[in-house]
């Protein structure tokens, strides 16, 4: 039975107020409109709604039955189109972002501040993961997009959307300050202990494609399974590392760790915004998106 969604409107309302004129007056309309509409719904479900006195209008049994399914989901369109209304103006939402730590620290933390100083009022959930984790999360659909660092190995509907780009820098501890008057070649830094991400990073085979490059294999003394470890480890002697310039300026500047000068240019680096082509966003997710970009 297809019985189209104004009638139940007009049925709550004359209900609400048991008056037809008081309804009309309520939705904008006029009583003769109101009144056919209750005959068509009355003929439509096979029984009166109301019973029609002087004094206005009384629901019959079966009008009570309705008119409590009736209101319940009055209640419910109101309280979406309310949800709605919020979303629209920016007042609440909720993103959820996929991102790896290197472009939480270099892009993503600064960007996030911007945004939550404007729109207060929306919540956001941030999974904190290697790129191809995030990546997977988005083919699920458990991220609304994804924050990460290239190389990212992604095909349709995925796109990737270059929000800048950074260099990473080779930096020891104090242990390793004498390397700063020198500049090393590939070979002889493979001699000495590196700190690198874990296999199953992209940054792990990024190094790793970097070295055979030039000819180069060997096998990192210690794996880290996130970007914060490294830093401690090289602070403390533990090895070489590589970090973006953007995270160790700081200690650089306090004499924490050394960035150290090798014989070929560590290549650029981006980080990237991924989304489903195929799967729309939110109207908050969106918001943040253009605010990504646009920085």
């Amino acid at each position: 039975m297809a019985i189209s969604y104004d009638y139940y409107r007009i049925f709550y309302y004359v209900a609400k107020y048991k008056n037809f004129t008081q309804a009309a007056n309520a939705l904008m309309n006029n009583q003769p409109n109101i009144s056919r509409s209750i005959s068509n719904l009355e003929h439509e479900l096979g029984c009166r709604l109301f019973v029609r006195s002087n004094r206005g209008v009384t629901l019959t049994p079966e009008g009570e039955k309705l008119y409590a399914r009736v209101a319940v989901a009055h209640r419910q369109l109101q309280a979406a189109e309310a949800e709605l209304a919020k979303e629209r103006s920016l007042q609440s939402g909720m993103i959820s972002i996929g991102v790896s730590e290197t472009a939480l620290h270099v892009l993503l933390l600064s960007r996030l501040q911007d945004f939550h100083k404007t729109y207060p009022g929306i919540r956001i959930r941030i999974s904190s993961v290697s790129t191809p984790q995030a990546i997977t999360a988005l083919r699920s659909g458990l991220v609304d997009f994804a924050v990460v660092t290239t190389p990212t190995k992604i095909i349709r509907p995925l796109e990737e959307i270059i929000l800048r780009q950074y260099q990473e820098v080779l930096i020891g501890g104090p242990r390793f300050k004498a390397l700063q008057n020198r500049t090393l070649s590939l070979k002889e830094l493979s001699s000495y202990p590196l700190i690198l991400m874990n296999s199953q990073s992209n940054t792990h085979d990024f190094y790793m494609r970097f070295f055979l490059e030039h000819g180069i294999t060997f096998q990192p003394e210690i794996e880290a399974s996130s970007v914060d470890q490294i830093f401690p480890m090289i602070k403390n002697d533990l090895g070489l590392g590589f970090l973006p310039e953007d995270m160790i300026r700081e200690a650089v500047r306090e004499g924490e760790v050394f960035p150290l000068k090798l014989e070929y240019k560590i290549p650029m680096r981006s980080v990237c915004l991924i989304r489903d082509a195929d799967r729309p966003m939110s109207i908050s997710a969106t918001e943040l998106v253009k605010l990504l970009r646009s920085s």
